[in-house]
C-alpha cells in the first residue's frame, strides 16, 4: 500500500470507484482507493442493490445525474463483461391520480430532453405479459432505463483507472483521519498511514462512523429496505437472457421489481420505515461487515398482496433470497457531493444510489479538478445543512419520512410534518394570531398567507387554479399582493442570513468574491453576485456598507449555510477580515407599499427621505435599527434590522401604525407574486452555477473594469464570443388561469428548448407569468412559446420585463 497520494478514497463501492476512474481520467494520478471488504465485494450496498436505473428522477440535477450514469453504465459495457442492459423502464398507474403524476413526469423528462410515452394497460401488458392489464390503468415508458450490473462496473473502473495510476486496496478500513492546522492531512489504517491533502469519502451506511473519526457532520440515517429474489417462476422456465422485461415500478404500492433469468426481483417500501443505529451496522460476511440484515417478513405483506393483484403469475411463488438491504437517506432526498467548509481537504459523495453513481463520481470529479461541475450540484452541497439539521435526532425523523415518501405523488410545495417549530420568530405569536398558515424554511415557520386578510379588496387580476395547482394557495395571496401594491405589506423578513464582515481587508476582499464594485462610501446598499470561475452565478447578495471596515451581507435563508460556507472558503490568508454569522440575533421586518413612508413617519421621528439603495441607522420609538431602502416587491420601502429581542416590539407598532392606512401582514405566497410580476430573480431557481449574469439578466451587476474578480475572465471571454448563448426570458400566457409550478418544459414549435425557472400570477398585469432560459435567437418578444402542464399545453409568448412597472418608478418613490 502506498505511503502518500494526491487523492485518498475512502470506499470502493460504485461511487468510489466512479470517482477514481474521473479523476485519472482528468490527470489526477496517484490516487488512492481504501475499502473495509475485499474490493470483489466490499459489503457495501453496490453489491445487493438490484440494479435498476430510473430517469425520471425528481429535480433536474437529479434527471442529469442519472443520465450521466446510465451514459457511463453503456460505455462500459461489453459482451465478455455487461455493465448495462438497456431494457427500458415502466412506471404503472393504478390511481387517476398516479396516472395524472405519469403525464407530470413525462413532461419533466421532456425539459431535460428524455423521451418517454404513456402506454395503455395492454401496451404494458405486451412489453411485461407478467402483468395484468386489468389492474393498471397504464403507465409510463422510458426506452433509457435499465439495469447497471454495480459489480462488474467496480471491475471495469477498478481496471482502467488502476492502469493511469490509481491503487485500490481492500480489507483496509480507514480508522482515523490525520488532521492538523484546520486541514486534512491523511488517513490511518491497520496496515499503515497514507499522508494526502486531499480524502474524498464514499463510505456509504458506514458514514457516521467516519463522522465520529473527523467531526465533521455527514447527515445521513441509514435504513432498511425489504428485497426478495424469487423461486422460478414457470412463465419464464427455459430464460437464458438475464432479462428481457422492462424494468417495473408500481409506485401506487410502493414496489419495484426486475426479471432475473427465470425470476423476479421484488423490493417494497410500503411498511414501517426501518432505521439502524450506528451500532447495528453491518451483518459479519467472511470476516467483514455487509449492508445486510435478515429479512423481516411481517413487513412484506401489502407488498405480496398488491404483487398478486399486479402479477398473477408471481401468486404461488415462494422468495427464495429474501434480505434487507442497507442504504442512507440524508435529510433533504438529495445527496452529500462536495468539499467540507469545516476541514479543508475534506470532500463528500455520500448518499448515493447507483442510479446516480456514475454521473456523480465524475460531478465530484470535476469539481475538486476543475472547481465546479457540469451539472449545477447546489441542492447537494455539503454545507447546506443548517446546525439543526444535523443533530442525530433530526436525521433520524427526516430520515424515515423520506423513506416513506420514495414513490410518493410529491406537490412541489408539499410541506414536511416532523420536526417543525424548531426556529422561533420574535412575533410568531402574532402571526398565529392573524391566522397564519404556516410553511417551513430552514426550521422556521412562516406564513404562506394570512387568514385574517381574506377581506381585503380583490386585485385587479383575479386566477382561478385548479386543484393541483390550488395545493398550498388561496385567492387571499391575490389580496395581499394588491394590498403590498396599493397601500402597505409588512414582510416577515427575520429568517434571511445575515453576517456582519469586518476588517482592514474587508473592501479589497469583497471586491475579489464579489462581481460589482464594492469600494462605495458608508451606507450604500449594493445589490451584487457572486460567480465562479467560469463565471457561473454561485449566488447573489445584498451588501451594505456600515463603516470603513465594516459590512452587512444578506443572503437567502434556505442556501445560507452553503454561500456563508463558500465565503469563509474564500477568506484571505493571515487574517484581515473576520465574518460573523448575526442571522439568530438579528429581527428583519419588510415595510413595503406606497404607504410606507406614511406609516413609518408616524412612528419615527428620523428624516425617511434618503434615496433607494441607501442605508441609515435610526430609532424607531425607543428601538434602535438599520434600515435599508431596498424592496423585493418593487415597492417604496425598507428593511429594518434590529436586535431580535426588539422584533415583537418593532412589529406590533408598524401594525397599530399602519392598519388604519391599510397595512396588512403579507405572506411567502405575495411575497413571490410580487417580485415574479416585478422580474426580480430567485437565487437556486432562476441562477446557479450553468448561468452566466448576462443569461441571467444581471448583467448591471458586473463591473468588468476591476482589475479582478473571481470569474472575470470567464466573462470576457464570453463577451469575446459574441455574449450570451441563452436567455432568461419573461413568458406571458395565453391563458390567465394556467399556473406551472417550476420545470415543466418550454417548446418553441413542439420542441422543448429550456424549462421553467418560476412562475406565478401578476394580480396586478392581470397575467399568468413564467420565466425561464430560452436560446439568444429566440428570447425575443412576440416569439410564441407553449409550457406542457401534465398533458396539455400552455401557450404563450416571450415579452418584454418586467411587467410592472418597468421604469422603476413606484421602487424609487
Amino acid at each position: 500500500m502506498r505511503t502518500r497520494a494526491e487523492v485518498v478514497i475512502v470506499g470502493a463501492g460504485i461511487v468510489g470507484c466512479s470517482a477514481a476512474y474521473y479523476l485519472t481520467r482528468m490527470g489526477v494520478r496517484n490516487v488512492v482507493v481504501l475499502d473495509q471488504g475485499p474490493l470483489e465485494d466490499t459489503g457495501g450496498s453496490t453489491f445487493h442493490a438490484p440494479g435498476l436505473c430510473f430517469h425520471t428522477n425528481p429535480g433536474r440535477a437529479m434527471e442529469a445525474l442519472a443520465l450521466a450514469s446510465s451514459d457511463m453504465y453503456r460505455e462500459l459495457h461489453t459482451p465478455e463483461l455487461p455493465t448495462w442492459l438497456e431494457l427500458g423502464g415502466i412506471e404503472v398507474a393504478t390511481t387517476p391520480e398516479r396516472l395524472a403524476e405519469c403525464h407530470r413526469r413525462q413532461a419533466y423528462a421532456l425539459a431535460v430532453g428524455l423521451e418517454t410515452e404513456l402506454l395503455s394497460p395492454q401496451q404494458v401488458a405486451e412489453r411485461i405479459p407478467l402483468v395484468d392489464p386489468d389492474a393498471i390503468l397504464g403507465g409510463l415508458h422510458s426506452a433509457r432505463d435499465g439495469l447497471c450490473k454495480a459489480v462488474n462496473v467496480c471491475t471495469v473502473l477498478r481496471a482502467a483507472a488502476g492502469d493511469a495510476g490509481a491503487e485500490f486496496t481492500g480489507l483496509t478500513p480507514v480508522t482515523g483521519f490525520q488532521i492538523a492546522g484546520g486541514r486534512v492531512r491523511g488517513v490511518e489504517t491497520p496496515n499503515g498511514s497514507v499522508a494526502a491533502s486531499t480524502v474524498l469519502v464514499c463510505g456509504g451506511i458506514w458514514a457516521p462512523e467516519l463522522q465520529r473519526m473527523t467531526g465533521v457532520p455527514i447527515p445521513l440515517q441509514p435504513m432498511q429496505n425489504l428485497f426478495a429474489w424469487t423461486a422460478p417462476v414457470p412463465e419464464l422456465a427455459g430464460e437464458t437472457e438475464e432479462a428481457r422485461h422492462p424494468i417495473l415500478r408500481h409506485q401506487d404500492r410502493s414496489i419495484y421489481y426486475r426479471q432475473r433469468y427465470d425470476g423476479y426481483g421484488i423490493g417494497v417500501y410500503r411498511h414501517e420505515p426501518l432505521p439502524i443505529d450506528p451500532e447495528q451496522f453491518g451483518s459479519e460476511q467472511d470476516g467483514h461487515r455487509t449492508a445486510l440484515g435478515p429479512f423481516t417478513p411481517e413487513h412484506f405483506g401489502d407488498a405480496r398482496d398488491a404483487t398478486n393483484t399486479l402479477l398473477p403469475s408471481l401468486r404461488d411463488i415462494d422468495l427464495a433470497q429474501p434480505f434487507n438491504g442497507f442504504f442512507s437517506f440524508s435529510p433533504d432526498g438529495y445527496p452529500i457531493l462536495g468539499p467540507s467548509a469545516q476541514l479543508e481537504g475534506l470532500w463528500f459523495a455520500e448518499g448515493i444510489w447507483v442510479t446516480h453513481a456514475g454521473g456523480a463520481g465524475r460531478a465530484v470529479a470535476e469539481l475538486m479538478t476543475a472547481g465546479r461541475s457540469e451539472i449545477d450540484m447546489r441542492q447537494s452541497n455539503p454545507d447546506r445543512f443548517q446546525r439543526f439539521q444535523t443533530t442525530r435526532a433530526y436525521v433520524r425523523a427526516r430520515g424515515a419520512q423520506n423513506y416513506r415518501e420514495v414513490y410518493d405523488i410529491i406537490h412541489p410545495l408539499q410541506q414536511m410534518e416532523h420536526p417543525r417549530g424548531l426556529r422561533t420568530l420574535p412575533y410568531g405569536q402574532r402571526m398565529e394570531e392573524a391566522g397564519a398558515v404556516f410553511v417551513e424554511s430552514a426550521g422556521w415557520e412562516r406564513a404562506q398567507w394570512y387568514e385574517s386578510n381574506a377581506g381585503l379588496p380583490e386585485p385587479p387580476g383575479v386566477q382561478h387554479r385548479d386543484e393541483w395547482a390550488a395545493r398550498l394557495w388561496s385567492p387571499i395571496i391575490g389580496r395581499e399582493h394588491h394590498a403590498t401594491r396599493q397601500a402597505c405589506g409588512i414582510f416577515d423578513l427575520t429568517p434571511f442570513t445575515k453576517v456582519e464582515i469586518e476588517g482592514p481587508g474587508a473592501v479589497d476582499w469583497l471586491n475579489r468574491v464579489c462581481a460589482s464594485e464594492m469600494d462605495r462610501p458608508v451606507g450604500k446598499v449594493i445589490y451584487t453576485t457572486v460567480l465562479d470561475e467560469y463565471g457561473g452565478v454561485f449566488c447573489d447578495l445584498t451588501v451594505t456598507r456600515t463603516g470603513d471596515h465594516r459590512f452587512l451581507v444578506v443572503t437567502g435563508g434556505g442556501s445560507g449555510p452553503r454561500d456563508v460556507a463558500w465565503l469563509r472558503r474564500h477568506l484571505p490568508e493571515g487574517g484581515g477580515v473576520t465574518m460573523t454569522d448575526v442571522t439568530s440575533a438579528t429581527s428583519v421586518i419588510g415595510v413595503w407599499g406606497p404607504r410606507a413612508r406614511d406609516i413609518i413617519t408616524q412612528v419615527s421621528s428620523d428624516d425617511w427621505s434618503f434615496p433607494y439603495l441607501d442605508a441609515r441607522e435610526v430609532e424607531i420609538g425607543p428601538v434602535p435599527a438599520l434600515a435599508l431602502r431596498i424592496s423585493y416587491a418593487g415597492e417604496l420601502g425598507w428593511e429594518l434590522y434590529t436586535a431580535a429581542e426588539h422584533g415583537r416590539w418593532l412589529w406590533d407598532t408598524l401594525f397599530e401604525a399602519g392598519r388604519p392606512l391599510g397595512a396588512a401582514p403579507v405572506g411567502l405566497g405575495a411575497f413571490d407574486s410580487l417580485r415574479v410580476e416585478k422580474g426580480y430573480r430567485f437565487a437556486g431557481q432562476d441562477m446557479h452555477t450553468e448561468y452566466t449574469p448576462a443569461e441571467a439578466g444581471l448583467g448591471f451587476t458586473v463591473n468588468l473594469s476591476k482589475s479582478a474578480f473571481i470569474g472575470r475572465e470567464a466573462l470576457l471571454r464570453e463577451r469575446e464570443q459574441g455574449g450570451p448563448r441563452r436567455r432568461l426570458c419573461c413568458m406571458v400566457l395565453d391563458e390567465p388561469d394556467g399556473a406551472p409550478l417550476g420545470y415543466e418544459p418550454i417548446l418553441v414549435d413542439g420542441r422543448p428548448v429550456g424549462y421553467v425557472t418560476s412562475a406565478n400570477f401578476g394580480y396586478t398585469v392581470g397575467r399568468s407569468l413564467v420565466y425561464g432560459y430560452l436560446p439568444s435567437e429566440l428570447a425575443e418578444p412576440g416569439t410564441r412559446v407553449s409550457v406542457r402542464v401534465f398533458d396539455h399545453e400552455l401557450g404563450g409568448e416571450v415579452s418584454s420585463e418586467p411587467q410592472y412597472d418597468p421604469s422603476g418608478e413606484r421602487v424609487r418613490g
